[in-house]
Parts: structure tokens; sequence; C-alpha cells
């Protein structure tokens, strides 16, 4: 089938996908007790993925943080990775400081995929992909590379150091 040779790198089985244990996507992460923002976990086919995006950058302009997309699906072993890394003590605080999180759910590669091609290329960047946004709404870094489908293979201080690179403020 192309899809399945089309997304070639990173998590690219067209198996039938499987509920990630934990918790579920909370949608776009509102500022919670003490000012700090909930880091969604997992991906929910469920989510209006447009409507999400839309009240992030708006939460991300009036909060002066960027949007970053994260494209994937619960099934994905380098998605559920990523997730975890989202949640350790080296990368959470730079996505609280700097972040508006949105995870968008691909399903077994046929949910929100025209959304997700308004904003990165699939087809290069396998899943999960990584799409920074500033508050205005430009894209500033898509990770068509497919730098992050592999990130069962990564540790936190890459993520936190493409975190750092394309934070609010960082020039890029």
């Amino acid at each position: 089938m192309a899809v399945v040779s089309v997304f070639a790198s990173g998590c690219a089985s067209a198996a039938a996908p499987t509920q990630a244990t934990g918790a579920t996507a909370s949608g776009v992460a509102a500022a919670g007790a003490g000012g700090r923002s909930p880091i969604p976990s997992g991906y929910d086919a469920n989510r209006d993925a447009g409507a999400d995006i839309q009240s992030a950058l708006r939460l991300a302009k009036g909060s002066h943080k960027e949007v970053l997309l994260d494209f994937g699906a619960n099934w994905c072993p380098d998605c559920v990775a990523l997730d975890k890394m989202f949640q350790s003590s080296q990368v959470e605080p730079l996505l609280d400081a700097g972040y508006v999180v949105v995870p968008v759910d691909v399903g077994d590669w046929n949910l929100n995929i025209a959304l997700a091609g308004r904003y990165v290329n699939l087809s290069t960047s396998g899943i999960p992909a990584l799409v920074v946004i500033s508050g205005d709404g430009r894209v500033r870094e898509a990770t068509d590379d497919g730098s992050f489908s592999n990130a069962r293979t990564m540790d936190a201080s890459q993520v936190a150091a493409f975190l750092t690179t394309w934070a609010p403020g960082s020039g890029q």
C-alpha cells in the first residue's frame, strides 16, 4: 500500500492502533494551579484538533509562548517515548515555561492528515512530528526531516535542546 511506503521512517506501521496506558490527551494545556500548564499526555481521536490549535494560538499569544504541535498516535512506540520525555524533570519545565502543547492524533494514518499537511510533511517526518508555531500563527520549525521519528533512541537532553532552540525569544 502506498501510504505504508510513504511513512517509512519512525512509526510507520499500519498495524491496528492500540490504546496507550495512562492518561489520554486533555486537549490544549491551560494554566493550572500555581500558573503551571499541565502537559497533555497521549492522543485523543475525539478531539477537534483544528479547534485545539486555534485555542492554543490564542493562549500562546496572550501568554507570550509558542505553540508546540505534536502529531502522533497512541500505537506508536516513538510517540509514547516522546510523551514520557515530555513528562520528565528535564523537559517538562521547558514546556511549562515556553509552550502551549497540542497533541494531534493521526490515528492509523487516517485522522487529521490534511490538517497535519498544513504544518508538516508527514511523508518525510514520520511520527512523532513536532511543529513550533509563534503566537501570531507563523510556523517557526517543522520536523520534516524525521528528527523525532526515532524518539525511542533519544534522551531527554536532546528533546530539551530542541525546545530551548525554539523557545520564545530564542532568536530563531
